[in-house]
């Protein structure tokens, strides 16, 4: 017979993060529990006069290698991993006299915050994974928020039940997961020759928000930033409405990246369906609604409202003649007009964003059984760079117009064709199968509005046909990628409409 496990429990505790590590340490030593720990958490442990055991007496090996190798030593992974239904196992322990560890709270080096060689732990993720591997037997903790449930079951049922230890080992290999994911993502942006795209991609996600809904009803949505990092819809505040949904949230980002797009004058974007359906700029935020909503008044009804700047009370009196928003976002409020919104909008969702983050390097989007990955488009042409392809050159105001209906346009889905003129897009044909009756739709709802104006297409114009539709729709100038075989015979067709045409040597898709 193997001698008996001995009664009293030993906790292991080392962590960076000592939010609340003194109040659980105190708690597991009035249950009777031994703390054993090392170095900073030892400190504080024992600063605040509680008893511990530290690592290196407990192992009887001096800590090495300026604390590099600490809990590396079979007294503690023993401890640890020990399964205590098996006999050989019992043994070990017993003829090694090694005594088991049935708890492990420790948390990771900050590596997002400070990236750098000797912010990559070892010790800890070897310990946290090896708790977390044998939480059959061992209780792990990671998230300072888990250390009150943690006592008050250890002190109302003397043991956590094994729903709680799975839960725990869980949330310890996300930790462990998501450290390793930052480490690979810092090696590749630091790498002196890297890949346009990397050889692995590792993400860790965090659910930051339970949504309203999926895409639809029946669908269940939630909100994941990625580990390490803030997102700008973090720190989003809700000021009135129900709760949003995924759509909700699709489309408000879309139309805030609209928004900023566009440079520091006053702009107001209206999205729906993640596509644009009006958007201009003007001198004041509240002619900026009104010409965006004069744009598609059937499409905005409830779209997403997206201001650069406050809105102010002239603002809300703009909006309060239109048709009613499912969500308006701004960088904020002026006094009153929160309250003003809420009075006659009640359902509308107001949010208060900070600007958006940079597109990140690599955009993922899931498709089935893997991903595409792409970096990031951008806006890389600029006007500077565009060449002039036909007789006629654009005037300045013409060059005006068609840099901002080709600011619009990318963000417009595919095929897309926007008409603008004085800083709006008076006319959006989107998400087409053929680019000639994205066109048609683009002047159809422009109605003449963007005569003498631009026309922005995404790609190349394979044809003249679509020199013919933009010149039909009284436009001055067409902005589009170039490139295609049919070149000669579509720079030939606006010479012979009057019109000037730009190549960006830069195409927009966007799907």
């Amino acid at each position: 017979m193997f001698a008996a496990m001995p009664q009293r429990r030993r906790a292991l505790l080392s962590v960076f993060d000592k939010t609340g590590i003194v109040e659980l340490a105190r708690d597991l030593v009035d249950l009777g529990w031994e703390v054993i720990s090392s170095g900073g958490t030892a400190r504080v442990i024992l600063d605040a006069g509680i008893p511990v055991v530290d690592v290196a007496d407990y192992t009887g090996s001096p800590i090495m290698l300026g604390h590099r190798v600490v809990t590396l030593h079979p007294r503690i992974h023993g401890g640890i991993l020990a399964d205590r239904d098996d006999p050989e196992h019992l043994a070990d322990l017993e003829s090694n006299n090694i005594d088991p560890i049935d708890l492990v709270v420790g948390n990771l080096y900050p590596f997002t915050s400070e990236p750098g060689i000797e912010m990559i732990d070892i010790g800890g993720p070897t310990m946290v994974r090896a708790a977390a591997k044998n939480h059959a037997f061992v209780g792990v903790a990671v998230d300072p928020a888990d250390y009150p449930s943690l006592t008050r079951e250890l002190r109302d049922d003397g043991w956590l039940s094994d729903a709680t230890r799975r839960r725990l080992a869980r949330a310890a290999f996300a930790h462990t997961a998501a450290y390793d994911a930052a480490i690979v993502g810092w090696l590749d942006s630091t790498d002196p020759e890297p890949e346009e795209l990397p050889a692995t991609i590792h993400l860790a996600l965090t659910r930051t928000r339970e949504l309203r809904y999926g895409e639809n009803p029946h669908q269940a949505g939630a909100l994941y930033r990625v580990d390490g990092q803030t997102s700008m819809w973090d720190t989003v505040t809700q000021h009135s409405g129900v709760a949003l949904s995924y759509l909700n949230i699709f489309d408000a980002d879309a139309a805030w990246r609209l928004a900023h797009d566009l440079g520091e004058q006053p702009v107001v974007a209206i999205m729906k369906h993640a596509n644009p359906c009006g958007c201009a700029t003007a001198d004041n935020l509240a002619d900026a609604f009104s010409r965006a909503f004069e744009c598609d008044p059937r499409s905005a009804f409830g779209g997403i409202v997206a201001s650069n700047r406050p809105i102010d009370l002239e603002t809300v009196e703009a909006m309060e003649g239109a048709a009613q928003a499912d969500v308006v976002i701004a960088p904020g409020y002026a006094d009153g007009v929160i309250e003003r919104l809420i009075s006659k909008r009640k359902n509308t969702r107001i949010l208060e964003a900070q600007p958006p983050a940079p597109a990140p390097a690599v955009e993922l989007r899931q498709i089935s059984d893997g991903f595409l990955a792409q970096q990031a488009h951008g806006f890389v042409s600029m006007p500077d760079n565009w060449d002039v392809v036909t007789q006629l050159r654009p005037t300045n105001a013409e060059m005006t117009d068609a840099a901002f209906a080709w600011t619009v346009c990318g963000h417009v889905t595919s095929n897309a064709i926007v008409l603008a003129k004085d800083g709006v897009a008076w006319g959006i044909g989107a998400g087409q199968q053929n680019r000639v009756e994205a066109g048609l739709i683009a002047a159809s709802k422009a109605d003449g509005r963007a005569s003498g104006g631009a026309c922005a297409s995404d790609a190349f114009y394979p044809f003249p046909d679509g020199i013919h539709a933009a010149a039909d729709a009284g436009v001055s100038v067409i902005v589009q990628p170039g490139g295609s075989v049919g070149d000669e015979s579509t720079i030939a067709a606006a010479d012979e409409r009057g019109v000037a045409m730009l190549f960006t040597g830069e195409r927009h898709f966007l799907h």
